[in-house]
């Protein structure tokens, strides 16, 4: 049976650090339009997770995933995409065309849905047996970026200019492409690196 007292800390230490680097995300944003967009999937997860929390508890593993893909977005929104300060220095010091702090973000876009729809569709018992598993979560991750990547043109349609540091683009023909291939990327190292982990995890879940 798992310690209340522990449960407890480790929420608090969650939320702590989410609502922590959201208030500081929301401070002088350089574009506030863009920080909405940015920021809603992460304020729409944790709604989801706090109305979930008592009947269906996720692994810590997955808890912990989210809180990361939350700050990843929250920084993307403070700085936009293309503006992140680290990888503009990157981008100088290595002569590279341009900031790639977005392919961090579509890195972490196919990566973290992994474990989320692995852990989903085993506990749910969606997929009879693990042939198909990973298969579907792979197909699943790519569906949410496309799915992504579609949202992106229509913010691009109806707000015209003020969808480009949304975007983030920054003049990269194939950038749309190369978004996808990191989510399959990303999805394919969270199957290969954390399945025994996210396993064991599950293992105690009821304990």
């Amino acid at each position: 049976m798992q310690n209340p007292s522990g449960s407890t800390g480790k929420i608090l230490l969650w939320t702590g650090i989410f609502f922590t680097a959201l208030l500081w995300s929301a401070i002088n944003p350089r574009d506030r339009l863009t920080w909405l967009l940015e920021v809603a999937p992460a304020l729409l997860a944790i709604l989801v997770l706090a109305l979930s929390y008592s009947r269906f508890r996720l692994t810590p593993l997955t808890y912990w995933l989210i809180l990361l893909h939350s700050v990843i977005l929250m920084i993307g929104g403070h700085y936009t995409y293309a503006e992140v300060p680290v990888f503009n220095w990157l981008r100088d010091y290595f002569d590279l065309a341009r900031n790639n702090y977005d392919k961090v973000g579509h890195l972490a876009q196919g990566f973290i849905p992994a474990i989320i729809a692995r852990e989903i569709l085993l506990r749910k018992q969606v997929v009879n047996g693990r042939r198909w598993l990973n298969v579907l979560i792979v197909c699943i991750c790519l569906a949410i970026s496309a799915c992504y990547e579609l949202i992106e043109w229509w913010v691009a349609l109806l707000s015209g200019e003020a969808a480009d540091a949304f975007l983030g683009t920054q003049g990269d023909l194939w950038d749309t492409q190369s978004d996808m291939a990191l989510a399959l990327l990303g999805s394919i190292l969270a199957l290969l690196l954390l399945t025994g982990t996210h396993d064991r995890q599950l293992s105690k879940i009821g304990e």
